[in-house]
């Protein structure tokens, strides 16, 4: 058995993981009827391949929805679709689209379209140009129409004062090995911030009727 990921951030253990069912997995055979699928911080970390604020903040707010939308019950994946609120190069609307489809199942145009009109992903991860707002997601239940939009407020995690100058003498390889430390230090407890510190207004939940 290949062993997995000795992770250097030992606090992605800690973060909350997010379960739902998958119809399309239990029609197919992939896994018994009943059979949750198992998402991590570090599932997102693999995909992305880095972990950063934005990465973070995309598994935290879909976590979020989730429990906004389904309550105590279990969230099904390929049952949601999500409207980013601006154009897929705004920000860090890409890399957090990709975390989100992910976990959800909702996929552009590149996603499955379906055994016959079961099971579609495709087209229900879409960018939303007309209504652009900085990480804002709208997220709706297909079986329900119930939606709500949640809003990612990074500004509420200031970067601390010498991380930037840290960034760039990394980028530009003129920081020896105890700046790359300490820029790496600074960066990921930023990232421990958001995922595990309850910091009022960083995710604001708003249900739409």
């Amino acid at each position: 058995m290949c062993q997995d990921i000795h992770w250097k951030q030992s606090f992605y253990a800690d973060v909350e993981l997010i379960k739902l069912r998958e119809p399309l997995a239990e029609f197919l055979g992939a896994v018994n009827p009943g059979e949750e699928f198992s998402y991590t911080y570090e599932d997102a970390v693999k995909l992305a391949g880095h972990s950063c604020p934005s990465v973070a903040g995309a598994y935290k707010l879909t976590q979020k929805a989730l429990v906004a939308l389904y309550g105590q019950d279990i969230p099904v994946r390929g049952q949601v679709s999500v409207k980013v609120l601006g154009a897929i190069e705004d920000g860090a609307n890409g890399p957090m689209s990709q975390v989100i489809g992910l976990i959800t199942g909702a996929a552009g145009q590149a996603g499955f379209a379906g055994l016959g009109l079961r099971f579609v992903r495709k087209d229900k991860l879409i960018f939303d140009q007309e209504n652009s707002e900085p990480n804002s997601f709208i997220f709706t239940r297909d079986d329900t129409g119930k939606s709500v939009k949640i809003t990612y407020n990074l500004r509420l995690v200031p970067p601390e004062p010498g991380l930037p100058e840290l960034l760039t003498k990394c980028v530009v390889e003129t920081a020896d090995q105890k700046q790359k430390e300490e820029f790496q230090r600074l960066w990921q407890a930023r990232v421990k911030a958001v995922l595990l510190e309850e910091i009022s207004g960083l995710f604001t939940l708003q249900k739409i009727n």
